[in-house]
């Protein structure tokens, strides 16, 4: 039998795992391969702890965002509606302004046309005070035909003002 160089390895190697054997080495590693598979489990658990969290917390930024927009939504629709009625009451006021201010210059127009009627009543009055004054005056002479004259205008003047 010959023995070479692989027969001398294999028997070191027997010798060696004999040795770790005795000494325990192979329930060491099993523990640690255990340790290891268990600290692997945790942070496997770990992991899928925080990937529900972030999946509850993307939820629950998504309501938010759903929320914001709807309230975004209501102050845009109140803000039209705002506008609307503001619209409204200034289109109310414009209207309101203009009667107003249409009844004014109607009423200015009225008391234009009054004032013209009266001062052409009192220019006619005159007129008619003057052309009665000097008729009477060429038909009647003396003292009698001024105080005639004088009561007659007075007279004139009191009926026509």
């Amino acid at each position: 039998m010959h023995f070479d160089a692989t027969f001398f390895a294999l028997v070191a190697l027997v010798i060696f795992l004999g040795v770790v054997a005795y000494a325990g080495g192979f329930k060491a590693m099993g523990a640690g391969l255990d340790a290891r598979a268990v600290r692997i489990r945790k942070e496997l658990e770990h992991a899928a702890a925080l990937r529900k969290e972030a999946e509850a917390l993307l939820a629950e930024y998504k309501q938010k965002r759903l929320d914001a927009e709807k309230e975004a939504a209501a102050i845009v629709a109140a803000a039209k509606a705002d506008a609307e009625e503001y619209a409204g009451e200034a289109r109310r006021k414009l209207s309101e302004t203009l009667e107003r201010r249409s009844k004014q210059a109607e009423q200015k127009i009225a008391q234009a046309e009054a004032a013209a009627i009266k001062e052409v009543r009192s220019l006619a009055t005159e007129l008619a005070v003057a052309a009665s004054q000097k008729l009477m005056a060429e038909t009647t002479k003396g003292e009698r035909a001024a105080a005639l004259i004088e009561s007659s205008i007075t007279a004139v003047k009191n009926r026509l003002n």
